[in-house]
Formats: structure tokens, sequence, C-alpha cells
């Protein structure tokens, strides 16, 4: 749940085939609201060629910012959304979503653990599929920081990296890790375990240097003002990888929290038969390189078969051959009802202002 952010926010937006739509698109294009790692044009333009068509993107951060463009547009207006996997029945709920054909996509080939039926279907209708994932864990500089350490999440409380370390800010994902680190589900995160966790969380904020939205969070790993990153992962080292090999992550003996993004077609789409065919596309071992590879922001490919379609250093940067290992190590997000969302945020702040 990259609040991509994401998941995301790494580079500046790209301006190629985005557009703010006032009316209806014609017959030969298909308009997507997206997340920033589909305006690549690496991995837009050849859907384009190889159809004949233009892509009309515009981004969106959050899936509310995402209902409410929808809530502002007429019937039509747009074929394709890129949400939040855990949104997803949010959608269907709203009567936003179109059923999918049964073979249209190739989740065979997908991580068992990506296919996520729970989240994409609903009374055995595919409405989504997933389209990428990612880790919030631990990212860190290799050449500061002993690797062995970064196995087991107790070192960020050890002493031996107090004012070394940053913390991403944003609470789910965070807090999830605190509690995996006490041996609590995501899952059962209730205000009971929440409270349990408040010590911990702000015991670490003494120990860190910074808490930082995604860029901020980037930088400082970037140029060595800190080294760990608590809530860092794939998909913000992975931009850094050339600049310097040195920052990597990984998946400590507790566990990591799981981020999945999916594609949807829209209820109302203009162009149904295209915007399946770019679900196609985008769920394809090319697209799924393509887009794990974004300019925006690195994340897992759902289809396995893409890592065929990675470079071995591609692969490298992505932990690639470990994600069989890692997936059986991590848990989602919390979902908390709103009461419990609250109660974070409110633990949240707090810890900000201690």
């Amino acid at each position: 749940m990259p609040r991509f952010l994401p998941p995301l926010r790494l580079c500046a937006l790209a301006t190629t085939a985005l557009a703010t739509l006032q009316a209806p698109a014609m017959a030969q294009s298909l308009n997507a609201l997206i997340w920033c790692d589909h305006a690549d044009p690496e991995l837009i333009r050849p859907f384009e060629e190889a159809h004949g068509v233009r892509v009309n993107l515009r981004e969106y951060e959050g899936t509310a910012a995402g209902l409410a463009i929808l809530d502002q547009s007429r019937p039509g207006d747009w074929d394709v959304l890129v949400i939040d996997a855990v949104d997803v029945h949010r959608a269907v709920d709203l009567g936003l979503l179109a059923a999918l054909p049964a073979d249209a996509l190739p989740t065979a080939d997908f991580f068992p653990e990506l296919v996520m039926e729970d989240l994409n279907t609903r009374d055995g209708v595919t409405y989504a599929v997933t389209e990428k994932f990612g880790y919030n864990t631990i990212s860190f500089n290799r050449a500061t920081v002993d690797p062995a350490d970064m196995n087991d999440l107790s070192a960020l409380w050890s002493g031996r990296y107090d004012g070394r370390i940053a913390i991403y800010d944003y609470y789910l994902p965070v807090l999830g890790m605190l509690a995996l680190d006490a041996g609590i589900d995501t899952a059962d995160l209730d205000a009971e375990a929440l409270e349990s966790l408040r010590e911990r969380l702000f015991d670490l904020r003494a120990r860190s240097r910074q808490v930082g939205e995604v860029v901020a969070s980037q930088t400082a790993l970037a140029t060595g003002e800190v080294d760990i990153l608590v809530g860092g992962g794939e998909w913000l080292t992975a931009v850094l990888a050339d600049e310097n090999p040195d920052l990597d992550w990984t998946i400590p003996e507790q566990g990591a929290v799981l981020w999945a993004q999916s594609i949807a077609v829209l209820a109302d789409s203009a162009n149904p038969d295209l915007a399946v065919e770019f679900l196609r596309y985008i769920t394809s071992p090319e697209g799924q390189a393509r887009l794990a590879t974004s300019s925006c922001y690195w994340g897992m490919p759902a289809n396995e078969a893409a890592g065929a379609e990675l470079s071995d250093a591609q692969r490298a940067i992505l932990r690639w051959d470990e994600q069989a290992d890692f997936l059986t190590r991590v848990q989602r997000y919390p979902v908390p009802d709103a009461g419990l969302d609250a109660a974070m945020q409110d633990l949240w702040t707090d810890m900000l202002q201690n």
C-alpha cells in the first residue's frame, strides 16, 4: 500500500501522455487513472504501437483521490483504474468495476500469494488483478551497517545505530512492522495491541535522526545522513542503485509488510475490450518487467514469468531469486476500521510530537 507514493513518489511527474480529460476519449483512445509508475513511456509506448491507440493517463495518489476524480467525471470518461489491492472491494461496493473474463489474465503464472482472490474477487467474480507488489521493511547502507544485523529488527534498539536511523512517515506499514516485532500478526492489530506498541515506537523515535516522507527519507539514505530506513524496501533503494550500489534492503526474521496494487476495468468504460487488452499487456511477462522497473518506483511483478524478462542487474536489485522465501515471511498491511485507524493516527502524531 505504497502511499505511493506509494508506495511512492520517487520521481518528477512524467508528462508524456498525461492528460486531464475534459470529454470522453475517441474510439482509438484509452483513458486510465494510474499511479506514477504507469506514466513511464517505456511501459505505455509498446501497447500504443501494438494497438494503434493513444493511452491518456492521469496520475493520482490515494484511493480517496481516485474515487473523487471518478465521482466528478462523466460516465465513460475513464476505462482503467489502478488501485490499492486492499481497496478493490470498496470500489466494487460502489459499482465502479466491471467483471473480468475468467480467462482474460495470466494469473496461473503469478506468485500464488499475489493472486489475492480474497481481494480481487467478490462472490466468485473477478473485478481486478494484482499487477505489482513490494515490501515495507528495512533499507540500509551495506558500507556502514552490518548486513547480519538487519536480519533481526531488535538491532534497531541495540544502541549500535542510534542517530543513524530514519523512519518512513507512514503509520500503517511502520506500525505493522512493530507489530511483527512484537509477535502480533498485522491482521490481529487491535486497539489493545496497538497501545502495547507505544513504548517501543517512542523508543525507536528517540534513537532515530528523522521521520520523513519518501523523498526526504530517500535523500537522507542516499547522502549518508542516515544508514538505516525503517519502512523502506526495494521501491525506495532500487532507483538509487546506480548512484550507490551499497544501498540494499532485506526481510528480517520477524518479517515485513507486503503492499500490492491491482488494476481493473471501470464498469462504464467506453472501450471495455481495449481496456481488457491493456490489462492483458500489463500482466504479461513483458509488461510486468517494464512496470517493475518503472522510472518512478520499482517493485516486484506479480507474474513470476516476468523474471525471464529482467536483466541480471535488475534481478539482483530486486533480490528476485529470494522472492519465494520472502513471500512466506511477510504479512499484508493492517486494514483498520475507522476507529482503529484514528487511534493509529493519534499514536503516530503523539510519536511525532514527543
